[in-house]
């Protein structure tokens, strides 16, 4: 059997001359994210993303056997 989590993370587009900045801000969150589930016996599974206006949702999946 197995348990399921989603993690949802969302990040607002700025005025910036750098095309990459949700990217770049983002990776330090992420990270600590699966580091976090890791700790917890979870396995990194998959993500989706959608945007919304100026935002970007990103869904991380997450399982582990119980």
């Amino acid at each position: 059997m197995k348990e399921y989590k989603v993690e949802s993370l969302i990040y607002y587009s700025k005025l910036t001359l750098d095309s990459k900045h949700i990217a770049n801000d983002s990776k330090k969150e992420i990270q600590e994210k699966l580091d976090e589930y890791a700790a917890k016996g979870y396995r990194f599974t998959t993500s989706t993303s959608t945007n919304f206006g100026s935002a970007i949702y990103i869904h991380m999946y997450f399982e582990k056997d119980i």
